[in-house]
């Protein structure tokens, strides 16, 4: 067993996020992502906001997420994004794999 961290991005299409994993994916600083559709509901410039947008949930290891964030913050086409990990144990094999994906 071993702590993986989702990092867990809103975005604004679905496009934006399969843009924001590649980037993340090809500096090996996650080892897979996955992207979905929510429905959000928000409190932005003193006004309640509601909108589709597109999570992308980053799994990567403790030691990348502060990079992980510097990246996203540049690229990102949001004012403020939502950049957020969570923490959660997974089993060894794919502990293994993520270590060696972000590794290398």
């Amino acid at each position: 067993m071993g702590d993986v961290f989702f990092v867990y991005i809103t975005n604004p299409s679905k496009k934006e996020a399969r843009r924001i994993a590649k980037h993340l994916l090809e500096k090996r600083l996650i080892a897979s992502a996955n992207i979905f559709p929510i429905e959000s509901m928000y409190r932005w410039e003193g006004k309640i906001t509601e909108g589709s947008e597109y999570v992308l949930l980053a799994k990567t290891l403790d030691e990348k997420t502060k990079s992980l964030e510097d990246e996203v913050k540049k690229i990102h086409p949001y004012k403020i994004p939502c950049i957020a990990k969570i923490q959660a144990s997974s089993n060894k094999d794919f502990f293994e794999w993520l270590k060696g994906e972000v590794k290398k």
